[in-house]
């Protein structure tokens, strides 16, 4: 713990008093080019933001999805915001964020403190356990009811600037194509919010990884506005003392963002390494810069992290039981906000010069998102539509284990039964279910192979977990809302590159692009394809006229096959490469030492055909062994 508890604020709560009083609602903060502004007076809007939330984790860790994950809601308990809200105003901060609220839960009492102290809020859309998550990228129905409930229980109130749509979800380079799915609920909110009336902004918070900023800054400033960020969230602790303007990269970021057409701030900035480390306390130096005259040109200030004193050591506070105490980082993060006074202009007199966006990226071995195509809005009629013309469906309340066989099963037969919602984001090819329950999806693939198969009685069974609708009958809207879906899913281009630039993109780059769950990705999806299901290795194979003779059980019993024989080995240079995201796989070993299988820890079986070192084996429903080793798989 940095510092030491120089003064309780316990007796802070006599300052409630103060707002006690109806208060006069906050002039709402717009947005004008590259800048934000007060919408009645036009001054311009700096951020003297504090992030504000206990519990969210190391700086810049909150994306991807837990399902034990939990959260406290800050803006819906009274009796904290009372607490905490005279000394946030005290400290100098305008904007606090928030990283996960209740959507269901009262916020007026928080929302009045914060408005009568003159601090606006910026939150994230998300929550532990229901978000974007980097690995498992989705944007489904869940997500969807999420993200929209946010809004309506936060955007009626004026002091509400915005949301942040993701934080951190694209990290390194293995996670770009994570962005496809950020970028379909930007593009949902912002529609979502027009088509309510409401007035804030949608935006997207970013780390400082030097492999991927550069794509990221670009890929959500890129192509038709209605798809792109209204705010840029820079998430950066470069500057660690003893450092400078040159020295910390702010110099670079700076010149980096001088042409970008939308506001750009600090989502999250404060290094508590250097002289700041351990027992030493942070002397905000940086703060000069931010709000001084070369950085106020390009950036609308900063959000310093963080305001609860948690085990990461970033706390300006500490809470004991329900006494505040402030470190001494508050004090000197006072001093120095309250030091500044960042150069401004009016908006009356202010004319956007940078009024383009950025040339989106092109698609090559650190970038696996194509310029165009997005992954559909979710509609729960379409999905709705969809499920009640079905003929062959999937039984109700599968047990999720049985969801992953199955998902594999039914791909493994017939890659072209799961195109309904496959995601290819370097080609920009989405099916049109993608945004459906796993549920929906299985029966559209249930469906799918049991046309194929000319509706053969045995086709529609996997055993036990599909049934036959004698006669469906969707509604009479049906069919126009199904045509309009599949008309709409994009189907992507063959380069995935951006006009603006040489393409760069090559089969193997492509390779890895295509949607992965769990690590695993797999080649252009007409030769294998991976579908959209969450948290599960789906892998399909080749269509029909493609795939080797290989029988596939539809039996989930726990009783182990057979160990394959030397006749299921063939020399084949034709057979089909299943690379992983990397290009590497985890190898499975019988008791004799061959390969015998490949998949993640945890994975039970797998029924696919592979080939490694130039053999394929054909395995039946046959169990992971041991896993021996990671080791490199060709490609084609």
């Amino acid at each position: 713990m940095k510092g030491s508890a120089i003064r309780s604020v316990s007796a802070l709560f006599a300052a409630a008093s103060l707002f006690g009083a109806a208060s006069a609602t906050l002039d709402p903060v717009i947005i004008k080019g590259s800048k934000f502004f007060y919408k009645t007076n036009g001054t311009q809007f700096f951020i003297k933001g504090v992030a504000y939330q206990e519990g969210v984790g190391a700086a810049g860790t909150s994306s991807g999805s837990s399902s034990t994950a939990t959260y406290s809601d800050p803006l819906a308990n009274e009796a904290a915001c009372t607490r905490d809200v005279p000394l946030l105003q005290a400290l100098g901060a305008n904007v606090i964020r928030t990283y996960a609220i209740d959507p269901t839960a009262d916020h007026s009492a928080c929302m009045k403190l914060l408005d009568t102290a003159g601090i606006y809020v910026i939150s994230d859309l998300g929550q532990p356990n229901l978000s974007i998550n980097r690995e498992n990228p989705e944007w489904n129905l869940d997500l969807y009811d999420r993200y929209t409930s946010v809004i309506d229980s936060l955007a009626k109130y004026s002091n509400v600037i915005g949301f942040f749509a993701g934080n951190e979800v694209t990290n390194n380079a293995s996670y770009t194509p994570a962005s496809a799915f950020v970028k379909a609920s930007i593009r949902d909110t912002k529609a979502y919010i027009k088509a309510k009336g409401y007035t804030a902004g949608v935006g997207y918070a970013a780390d400082d990884d030097a492999t991927t900023r550069a794509h990221v800054a670009a890929y959500f400033n890129c192509g038709d506005v209605a798809d792109t960020i209204d705010f840029w969230g820079y998430n950066i602790y470069s500057w660690c003392d003893p450092s400078n303007y040159v020295t910390s990269g702010y110099q670079n970021h700076t010149e980096t963002f001088a042409s970008y057409n939308v506001p750009v701030f600090f989502a999250e900035y404060g290094c508590n390494e250097g002289t700041a480390s351990g027992s030493g306390s942070r002397d905000f130096s940086e703060v000069a810069a931010l709000y001084g005259t070369d950085m106020s040109k390009v950036f609308s200030g900063g959000i310093v992290y963080e305001y609860f004193q948690e085990v990461n050591d970033y706390g300006l506070v500490t809470l004991t039981g329900n006494t505040v105490s402030k470190l001494k980082d508050y004090d000197n993060f006072s001093t120095k906000i309250h030091a500044v006074s960042p150069s401004s202009v009016n908006s009356a007199s202010y004319s956007p010069t940078n009024t383009a966006g950025e040339a989106c990226p092109t698609v090559n071995d650190q970038w696996k998102v194509a310029a165009t195509g997005l992954p559909p809005t979710p509609n729960a009629a379409v999905c709705n539509c969809m499920t009640s013309s079905l003929k062959c469906v999937a039984k109700p309340n599968l047990p999720l284990d049985d969801l992953a066989k199955l998902f594999n099963t039914v791909c493994g037969l017939s890659a072209s039964a799961c195109s309904g919602f496959v995601a290819d984001t370097a080609s920009g090819a989405y099916g049109a279910y993608l945004g459906c329950s796993d549920h929906d999806k299985l029966s559209n693939a249930f469906n799918a192979y049991y046309l194929e198969q000319n509706s053969k009685a045995d086709a529609c069974d996997f055993g036990g977990s599909a049934s036959v609708v004698a006669s469906p009958t969707p509604a009479s809207s049906c069919e126009s809302i199904i045509a309009s879906a599949t008309n709409a899913a994009p189907a992507g281009t063959s380069t995935g590159g951006s006009g603006s630039g040489t393409d760069t993109s090559s089969d193997k780059s492509a390779a890895n692009s295509v949607h992965m769950f769990g690590g695993w990705g797999i080649a252009a999806w007409m030769t294998a394809v991976v579908v959209s299901v969450a948290g599960l290795v789906v892998l399909a194979r080749a269509p029909e006229s493609q795939k080797p003779e290989s029988k596939v059980s539809d039996s989930f019993a726990d009783d182990e096959p057979a160990e394959p024989t030397d006749d299921e080995i063939e020399d084949d240079d034709d057979d089909i490469a299943v690379p992983s995201s990397d290009n590497r796989v985890l190898q499975y070993r019988g008791d004799d030492g061959a390969v015998v299988g490949w998949g993640r820890s945890g994975d039970e079986r797998r029924a696919v055909v592979v080939r490694i070192r130039g053999l394929r084996r054909k395995l039946d429903d046959y169990p992971a062994r041991t896993r021996k080793s990671e080791s490199n798989v060709e490609s084609t």
